[in-house]
């Protein structure tokens, strides 16, 4: 058996909305020959493709910066996104039925995600927002059976979304927030490794910010366990880490891994994806108190914007802005 996992932020740089950081973990029962990760988009190529020019017949996995449309577009902006992230987690189950009724609260919830405690963030809006359920249920089947005849199952897909007012207490215990998106990177890691002890689980995480050195980091976050660097170099960074009662974890950390890990690009995607939910909701919020406000995506210029439009809602609901908005 070979576990193989991917992990990815989306919404570290924006002021506004959570930022998510995601994990999806495929289970193959054969380890592949040469003990590399595998091409999951060749083993799957009938169903999946990395490529959005192949969306009529196949559902797109890649990097959820290449998916999201413009919202004057003709399809919905996130038409792509929810089909790559709901069919794989349909495709968990053999007749992809987990998708039948499926509401907003009730994604998230399978997700692990933790729905930030705030009035804005309190109402869900319909599922699915740019698909058609009947649709997603034939994709889900259709990656179900081919996963199946592969000999891969998709064992695992979480997502954690840090609201601003936990983001900026946590700033101010690391001091920096990429600090922060690596504890949650490595709350990622540490649910994989919990879940599959004595697995040998490897796991993929795009490089943080272009550093080339993570073993300092990660004897913090496992002091238990014993950590042996075998690479680091301009391209990626690996690690194994073996710790009693878990056994051996392999940790790689490399550019550009939504394009080369399908984990990771299915990751992005999840996160991206619940980013886009949360976001949904906060406008809903606010437009529901100041009519013909214009929805922010929740980036730096834009959203200095909206919280100018929204001020007379912000004295009234007499709302800290340390709760809404992130301080860095």
């Amino acid at each position: 058996m070979f576990i193989y996992a991917g992990i990815d932020e989306a919404g570290y740089g924006p002021m506004l909305g959570p930022l998510c950081v995601a994990s999806s973990v495929f289970i193959l029962d054969e380890l592949p020959p040469d003990g590399a990760a595998p091409d999951l988009w060749s083993n799957l190529d009938r169903v999946i493709s990395p490529r959005l020019k192949d969306a009529r017949s196949r559902i797109t996995i890649t990097d959820s910066k290449k998916l999201k449309g413009a919202r004057s577009g003709r399809a919905h902006p996130l038409r792509h996104l929810e089909r790559g992230v709901l069919a794989c987690l349909g495709a968990m189950q053999a007749d992809g039925s987990s998708l039948d009724a499926l509401g907003e609260d009730d994604l998230l919830d399978r997700l692990g995600v933790v729905v930030p405690d705030r009035p804005w963030y309190e109402n869900p809006g319909p599922l699915p927002v740019a698909c058609d359920v009947g649709q997603l249920r034939i994709d889900a089947s259709r990656l179900g059976r081919a996963m199946t005849k592969a000999g891969i199952r998709c064992g695992a897909i979480r997502c954690e979304a840090l609201g601003a007012a936990d983001f900026n207490r946590r700033v101010d215990q690391i001091r920096n927030k990429s600090g922060v998106n690596m504890h949650l990177v490595f709350q990622q890691v540490e649910n994989i490794w919990s879940c599959f002890p004595g697995d040998h689980p490897r796991v993929v995480v795009d490089r943080q910010g272009g550093r080339a050195a993570y073993r300092e980091d990660l004897q913090v976050a496992w002091p238990e366990a014993s950590i042996t660097v075998v690479a680091e170099s301009a391209e990626f960074s690996r690690y194994e880490l073996t710790m009693p009662g878990r056994g051996e974890l392999a940790i790689m950390f490399t550019s550009r891994a939504e394009e080369r890990h399908l984990p990771v690009a299915l990751a992005s995607m999840t996160a991206k994806y619940v980013r886009e939910l949360m976001m949904a909701r906060m406008n809903r919020y606010f437009l529901q108190r100041q009519p013909g406000l214009r929805e922010t995506a929740g980036y730096v210029e834009d959203a200095r914007r909206y919280l100018s439009d929204i001020e007379p809602v912000l004295e009234e609901a007499r709302i800290d802005r340390s709760e809404l908005v992130r301080c860095c």
